[in-house]
């Protein structure tokens, strides 16, 4: 379950949900064994110069190695950059979580989670 945050100055207006589909589809296209990633952004209006800093954090896999973090990190950055329409600073980070991650669901009885693919509001 990979995990996306989008920290950003006030002065850049992105579409961010478009941001979140862009790193999720270029994620899945590189890593078929990923699964949906959670994206959120955090927009600072205190700030100096316009920038973009975004940090993606993937689970420990045997096949995610430096090779595999080059591609990842290429393809991510020119599909978010695609997407930017103003000059920034830009920053992005790969880390991979350690052994004292755990990520699972928590599922209230009658509830539903959007899955990849579905639309969300």
């Amino acid at each position: 379950m990979p995990h996306a945050e989008i920290k950003y100055s006030g002065d850049l207006n992105l579409p961010l949900q478009e941001i979140f589909t862009a790193i999720e589809e270029t994620i899945r296209q590189v890593d078929t064994s990923s699964g949906e990633c959670k994206c959120r952004a955090y927009k600072s209006d205190d700030h100096k110069y316009p920038h973009v800093l975004i940090s993606l954090t993937l689970l420990t896999k045997a096949h995610r190695d430096d090779a595999f973090s080059d591609r990842m990190m290429e393809a991510l950055e020119s599909a978010v950059k695609a997407l930017i329409s103003q000059s920034c600073y830009f920053s992005m980070t790969l880390d991979y979580s350690g052994r004292n991650y755990r990520t699972n669901l928590h599922m209230v009885p009658g509830d539903t989670l959007p899955r990849y693919g579905d639309t969300v509001a």
